[in-house]
């Protein structure tokens, strides 16, 4: 591990420098080898799933893992978005002229060496290593030992590239060990690695946080809400709840609760539950929904249970509580919510104003479906995660949020009196 420290800093350092062009081209170049190697790549995801099947893991987990065509034509798609976008580093901003003739203004850099720690998504593996070479960084990758075979032939293509290319291959290191112990090895190498990003569930998160000498970013948990109050357009309403919940279940920005207005819950709540159990919805509801929704005529519907609303369901389960009042919902979502993504769906210009005020999430919606949250769909390419706190970054993760900067003074024999 601190061998593979030791290339990623090397590594860094010489990236740091390479040109816009030189950075462009290896993107390109990767993209096309990804085609190229699809079928060596799909091999070796079925080895992973097949594995994972035997191992019992969960249908969102396996969801997770499958790559295929379509899929990497996606991540292809997104590297090359990312290989198009304009270069952040050494971009200036924030210039002034100071009293006594100083110049001064912050100038872009990478972060360094980032250590970046999933679970069963190949995509990530494009993902970090695209955006880490496109802002100047080295990258050190440990995914789960549940897709190794499947990062092996993705860092394989990589490298082959680079080697092709301008930049350093030693700039995307891959932790060929599927041992946990690599992952507190990489947590304890503050003098190689400069931020940890750990995607993945609350276990690993927490693990993290408490083992790492070095600075994390946490992010990718969504338990993630939309209010339907009493103005809503319900006909959209429906629309936009249903690709929140259905349009991909087993992700992080995927619908997990619905809170729903007193006042037009007996009319709302049974087109919204007749409307998504065609799609194999089951519902947890509170008392007052249950009020409504019968457990005789509603079968797909349960009474929720403690911790319910604080579940990441990550399946087409979706939880269901009645609310008095905004103000009852944004308690709700302040008291459950992990800050990922959440929204109201409204016409009430006031309603809008106070939540979009009120409501401290990563990323706050009107009248739009959380599926939104994510690097691409925001326009930034791609993500490296997507961040749930405040420092440094928040949201998801793009090409300006990889990099920091330094403070460039210029003078004219200056000094100071």
């Amino acid at each position: 591990m601190i061998e593979l420290g030791k290339k990623a800093r090397a590594a860094g350092r010489k990236l740091a420098h390479a040109t816009p062009y030189e950075k462009e081209e290896a993107l390109l170049l990767i993209a096309q080898s990804l085609l190229d190697c699809k079928d060596e790549i799909f091999q070796a995801n079925q080895i992973d799933l097949a594995a994972g099947k035997e191992a019992w893991l969960s249908p969102a987990l396996l969801d997770r893992l499958t790559l295929n065509q379509s899929r990497l034509e996606g991540i292809v798609s997104d590297l090359r978005n990312v290989a198009a976008l304009p270069d952040p580093v050494g971009e200036m901003f924030d210039a002034k002229t100071l009293p006594n003739g100083l110049k001064i203004h912050k100038q872009r850099v990478p972060l360094g060496v980032l250590g970046v720690i999933y679970e069963a998504r190949p995509n990530v593996t494009i993902d970090v290593a695209g955006l880490a070479l496109k802002t100047g960084n080295a990258a050190i990758l440990r995914g789960g030992s549940e897709t190794i075979h499947t990062n092996r032939a993705l860092v394989g293509a990589i490298h082959q590239t680079l080697a092709n290319t301008q930049l350093p291959v030693d700039a995307i290191q891959f932790v060929d060990d599927p041992d946990r112990e690599r992952v507190l090895e990489l947590l304890q190498m503050d003098e190689y690695v400069d931020i940890v990003i750990p995607r993945g569930g609350v276990g690993l998160h927490e693990f993290c946080r408490k083992n790492s000498r070095i600075p994390v970013i946490t992010g990718g948990i969504g338990i993630c809400h939309l209010f339907v109050d009493e103005t809503a357009n319900q006909e959209a309403a429906l629309e936009v709840l249903r690709n929140a919940k259905i349009q991909r279940p087993t992700v992080c920005n995927a619908l997990d609760t619905a809170l729903v207005h007193r006042s037009i819950a007996p009319e709302f709540l049974p087109r919204l539950v007749n409307m998504l159990e065609k799609d194999g919805v089951t519902f947890k509801a509170d008392e007052e929904t249950l009020a409504i929704l019968p457990s005789d005529k509603y079968k797909s519907v349960s009474p929720t249970e403690p911790g319910d609303f604080d579940v990441e369901w990550l399946s087409l389960t979706l939880g269901i509580k009645v609310v008095n009042n905004l103000d009852e919902a944004i308690a709700h979502i302040s008291e459950h919510s992990t800050g990922h993504s959440d929204g109201i769906l409204t016409q009430d210009k006031d309603n809008v104003e106070r939540f979009v005020r009120e409501v401290d999430s990563a990323a706050v919606y009107v009248n739009a479906s959380t599926r939104f949250t994510d690097g691409g769909q925001f326009g930034l390419g791609a993500e490296v995660a997507i961040s749930t706190q405040r420092l440094h970054a928040r949201g998801p993760m793009g090409l300006q949020e990889l990099t920091t900067y330094k403070w460039v003074v210029i003078g004219e024999n200056h000094i100071r009196s």
